[in-house]
C-alpha cells in the first residue's frame, strides 16, 4: 500500500499564545499600551499646567506712580537731581524760578537720555537727541521736548510727584500750575 504523506497544518510550530491572528503579540501590546498611557498622562499634565498658569498670572511689580521726593530746600538751584532716575524714571529739575519733574524717556524712540552736567544738557545715547535743562529739545531727531509730571506740595511740606498726570509741551500745558512749583 502506498504510503500517504501527511502534511502538517500551517499553524503547527507556531504558538497560539504568542500571536493572535492580527500579528500582535503580548509584549508589543503592552509596549503600545504603555506608550499610549504615557502620552495621555503627558497631555493631561500639560493641560493642567496651562490651567494652573492661567490661574496664577505673572505680576508686574512697578514702583508707585505717586511718591514723595523730599523738601524743596533739598534741591539746589540750577541743578538736575538724578537720584530718582532708576527707580521712578524721573529727573527733578530746579532752575532759578521753579521745580519740576521731567520724564526720563526720549521723545524720539523711548531711549533714556543721560544728564551731562558739564554741558548742562540731556543727551540721548541712541540717536543723539539733545535736551536743555528745561526739557526743551534743541538737537537731534527728537520731535518734541521731554514730558513733565505733576508735582505738588504734600501736607507735610514734601514734594509729591504724580506720574499719572503728564504735561506735554505740544498741548500747551507745560506752564500749568500743577506741572511745576514756583
Amino acid at each position: 500500500m502506498p504510503e500517504e504523506k501527511t502534511t502538517a497544518p500551517a499553524s503547527v510550530g507556531k504558538s497560539t499564545t504568542d500571536k493572535n491572528e492580527t500579528g500582535i503579540n503580548r509584549r508589543s501590546f503592552f509596549s503600545w499600551l504603555t506608550i499610549g498611557w504615557l502620552g495621555f498622562v503627558g497631555a493631561t499634565g500639560g493641560f493642567f499646567t496651562v490651567i494652573v498658569r492661567f490661574l496664577f498670572p505673572n505680576v508686574l511689580f512697578e514702583p508707585p506712580q505717586s511718591f514723595k521726593i523730599g523738601f524743596p530746600g533739598d534741591f539746589s538751584p540750577n541743578s538736575v537731581d538724578t537720584r530718582f532716575k532708576k527707580e521712578f524714571n524721573v529727573w527733578i529739575v530746579r532752575d532759578e524760578e521753579s521745580i519740576f519733574a521731567l520724564s526720563t524717556v526720549c521723545t524720539h524712540l523711548g531711549c533714556t537720555p543721560n544728564w551731562l552736567s558739564t554741558e548742562s544738557k540731556f543727551k540721548c545715547p541712541c540717536h543723539g537727541s539733545g535736551f536743555r535743562m528745561t526739557g526743551v529739545h534743541f538737537e537731534g531727531p527728537a520731535p518734541r521736548p521731554l514730558e513733565r509730571y505733576s508735582i505738588s506740595l504734600a501736607s507735610d511740606g514734601q514734594l509729591l510727584v504724580d506720574k499719572n498726570k503728564m504735561y506735554k509741551w505740544e498741548n500747551g500745558i507745560w506752564p500749568d500750575e500743577s506741572s511745576l512749583i514756583v
